[in-house]
């Protein structure tokens, strides 16, 4: 086995994921440009209330993801390198850095809309938690909640496609076990 894995940050899908951000950030837009009287008179969804808020809702999450998007457009750095030491996970917003195996207790899947991920388990939550900004931190304690664990490595963004990527980190990891 290879001692390094290099997965660069596919530029294509970096694109079309930013495109759709940005065309929920103007669907956002268009909710909140709407009359209360033309929401009112609706079939469906015509709530006001209901209509701005997702408005709202849209041009600030997807608003985010846009700009995170971007800014991966422009980084060079790969988007995960996995090797004899651990994980360097650079793949979205919410990356975790270097993960250390001797830290990782585990390799799980975790699926949400038929978005699969890579759930790393971790000796110390916490510890991955808490790294970052207030969005980050935020972040990282969904996926803590939601997963059981804040470490959670999608293909979406990377050169490579998800059964492919899970194969190479159990590859690695089984590897780490070994040595121990």
């Amino acid at each position: 086995m290879s001692q390094e894995k290099v997965i660069e940050l596919s530029k294509v899908k970096l694109a079309l994921l930013t495109f759709g951000a940005i065309t929920f950030v103007l669907l956002g837009a268009w909710f909140l440009s709407m009359e209360v009287h033309e929401i009112e008179s609706q079939r469906k969804f015509n709530s006001p209330v209901l209509v701005y808020g997702i408005g709202v809702v849209s041009i600030v999450f997807f608003g985010m993801s846009a700009f995170i998007g971007l800014k991966k457009l422009f980084d060079d750095s790969p988007g995960l390198v996995v090797n004899t030491e651990g994980i360097l996970d650079n793949s979205s917003g919410i990356s975790a850095g270097i993960i250390p195996w001797k830290e990782i207790v585990g390799i799980g899947e975790y699926t949400v809309q038929k978005q699969k991920f890579i759930s790393i388990l971790v000796k110390d939550p916490e510890k991955y938690v808490n790294n970052g900004n207030l969005l980050k931190r935020i972040a990282n304690r969904a996926n803590l909640k939601m997963c059981g664990t804040p470490v959670n490595i999608s293909a979406n963004s990377l050169k490579i496609d998800y059964d492919e990527l899970l194969e190479v980190i159990t590859k690695f990891h089984l590897n780490s076990i070994e040595k121990t």
